[in-house]
């Protein structure tokens, strides 16, 4: 009995699709038509789509994993009662800087430098609202029509440098690791002027490699800073006791009891320690300096964008095969559909 219903149940699933068949051959035409015309409709949007150019640039993170390159400066620090405590050198992963170029602090100081497009000199935030047309569309707002850059920071520059910061992140910027192995990040970035979107990935890249150095580099910079202050703060002390000392040397040079020489080699032991002092901190100043040195730089950069940048145009004839297909697809659907609820009608 119930192979006998199942057979029943095929026959009728058999039935309908036959049905279906034949309403979608009467209906070729029609569907033909649709294909046809989505063809048409693709290749028309592909030609009015506007040409969009992509810069990329593919750079080199150095591996720090397992180092500490403060090492050598905070035990020369220590020697001098300064703790600069540890470094940790993972602060930045390869992951953790390709976040840090979608930043907002990155994305915006990359905004506020100059640049140059079609030979006008300007904010790289300047010409991207040229670019995009905002300021015919702010023209109407008493809000943002007169808002400019190049003045002094207001409320509406920090809203607008929001959007444009989100719009640039998520539209226009892409980062990836090229080699995970050999660190190689690659980082594109897409827009419909060609000299922005070069400008704009070069400029970017240095204001991250500046932040990152600038962190890397901090208590390196702290040791330094502090190495000079107490070479010249030695100095001053070293000169002060080889003057005083040339002073009591003449005035007891007629002086024959040690007694009355006493001041004078109290002040001779005082120049030695002092000079001894300060050629340890020099020569300790130079190792630091060397250290520094040897940390950056941290990023190497392997390609840059080179002009005419490679075009991103949506292909008309794939624009085309593709219009045909979805418009193949839903006269399809269309047609079937009203078959089933005519159907469900006569039910």
């Amino acid at each position: 009995m119930q192979q006998y219903n199942d057979e029943i149940q095929l026959k009728d699933i058999l039935i309908k699709f036959s049905e279906y068949k034949q309403v979608l051959w009467q209906k070729k035409g029609k569907i033909i038509l649709f294909s046809f015309l989505f063809f048409v409709l693709g290749i028309l949007v592909a030609f009015l789509s506007t040409t969009r150019y992509k810069a990329e640039l593919t750079f080199v993170v150095e591996d720090l994993k397992g180092s500490n390159p403060l090492g050598a400066m905070t035990g020369i620090a220590s020697n001098f009662g300064f703790d600069l405590g540890g470094t940790s050198s993972t602060t930045f992963s390869q992951e953790n800087i390709m976040e840090l170029l979608k930043s907002r602090g990155v994305v915006e100081a990359t905004l506020l430098e100059d640049g140059t497009i079609d030979g006008k000199k300007d904010l790289l935030v300047e010409h991207y609202i040229t670019i995009k047309e905002f300021r015919e569309v702010w023209a109407k707002s008493e809000e943002f029509s007169g808002v400019n850059f190049n003045k002094t920071s207001t409320l509406e520059h920090d809203s607008i440098m929001g959007v444009i910061w989100k719009g640039l992140t998520i539209n226009n910027l892409n980062i990836e690791m090229q080699n995970d192995e050999a660190n190689i990040i690659n980082l594109s970035f897409i827009s419909a002027n060609e000299q922005f979107a070069k400008q704009f990935t070069e400029t970017l890249i240095d204001e991250m490699s500046k932040m990152y150095i600038t962190h890397q580099t901090k208590q390196a910079r702290n040791t330094l800073d502090f190495l000079q202050e107490r070479a010249d703060s030695v100095f001053v002390e070293l000169d002060k006791s080889e003057k005083e000392f040339a002073r009591v040397k003449d005035i007891n040079q007629r002086i024959i009891k040690a007694s009355g020489r006493l001041k004078e080699l109290q002040l001779m032991r005082e120049v030695e320690v002092l000079n001894t002092m300060y050629l340890e901190i020099v020569k300790n100043l130079e190792i630091s300096k060397m250290t520094l040195l040897n940390q950056t730089p941290i990023i190497n950069i392997i390609d840059k964008p080179i002009l005419p940048l490679e075009e991103e145009k949506l292909s008309k004839t794939m624009a085309g095969i593709l219009g045909g297909f979805l418009g193949g697809f839903l006269s399809v659907c269309f047609f079937i559909f009203g078959k089933l609820f005519k159907d469900a009608l006569d039910s």
